[in-house]
């Protein structure tokens, strides 16, 4: 089931003070008479996450100059996935977007198998074409996965004025390793 929860409102709930650029405040949700509801308080105000709040967590309101990425639309990352399906030197990165597709529920996670060799790979289905996919798992460390996020966050994002950045182009070709 998904849930809508409202963006921060830039007021503090128990003083109606806005919130200043790069300041921190809490954000609490709760469950007001059926509908969740949000609550926004300045770090001064800050009494403690209610004895009935279904999450709290720590905000900062972002700064006018941060630029605004935006991620990109379901349909850009499976055009991706289906261009990365012939690359096998790529096969880290599209693992890696193959993941963050089912964390955005784009891919819903079928299984994972185990091949004779012992090589696992996962299994999805996209209710959007209706189709399965055979995505090879690989071990990534620490260093690696992050090289592939962030050339994914470059690939995949667009700038502020809302034009489609590089995630429209062609797929470079991958870098020797």
């Amino acid at each position: 089931m998904d849930y809508h929860i409202e963006h921060a409102t830039r007021h503090c709930a128990t003083t109606g003070r806005e919130f200043a650029e790069g300041e921190e405040f809490y954000s609490v949700v709760d469950d007001s008479g059926g509908s969740l509801k949000r609550q926004n308080y300045s770090a001064e105000a800050w009494p403690g996450p209610p004895a009935d709040a279904l999450a709290w967590w720590k905000c900062r309101m972002p700064r006018r100059e941060e630029k605004k990425n935006r991620a990109a639309p379901s349909q850009v990352l499976l055009e991706l996935f289906h261009q990365l399906a012939d690359q096998a030197e790529r096969r880290q990165l599209r693992y890696v977007l193959a993941l963050l597709m089912i964390r955005r529920r784009i891919f819903r996670l079928e299984e994972t198998t185990r091949d004779a060799r012992g090589a696992e790979s996962l299994l999805v289905y996209c209710p959007r074409d209706e189709a399965s996919y055979q995505v090879e798992a690989v071990d990534l460390d620490a260093a690696q996965v992050q090289a592939i996020q962030d050339e994914l966050s470059r690939m995949l994002t667009e700038n502020p004025s809302g034009d489609p950045g590089p995630a429209g182009d062609q797929i470079p070709p991958a870098e020797p390793q």
